[in-house]
């Protein structure tokens, strides 16, 4: 059993139109590098610095990852990581 991951529309380009792929690691950063290698130029989507991309919201079984360690939040077979590009904008 792996990790399963949901991509966003926007980041489909890079895991050939999958909606979701599966990864493995221990750690969320584990799980990112890993999904890297499989589908190249994630990772440099998600993280700048060491750390999240302010704008992209990652969601571990539906809790949000800042509030449990970010790139150091453990992962287990059988989680649902969610990627989410922040939405702004709206009017003048």
């Amino acid at each position: 059993m792996a990790i399963e991951v949901r991509i966003p529309t926007i980041l489909r380009n890079l895991t050939g139109d999958a909606k979701a792929v599966e990864g493995e690691g221990s750690s969320l950063g584990e799980l990112i590098t890993d999904l890297d290698k499989r589908h190249p130029g994630l990772q440099e989507r998600l993280v700048e610095d060491g750390k999240l991309r302010r704008f992209i919201n990652v969601y571990l079984n539906d809790e949000d990852v800042r509030f449990l360690g970010g790139l150091e939040s453990p992962v287990a077979d059988g989680d649902t990581v969610t990627i989410l590009p922040a939405v702004a904008g709206g009017m003048r």
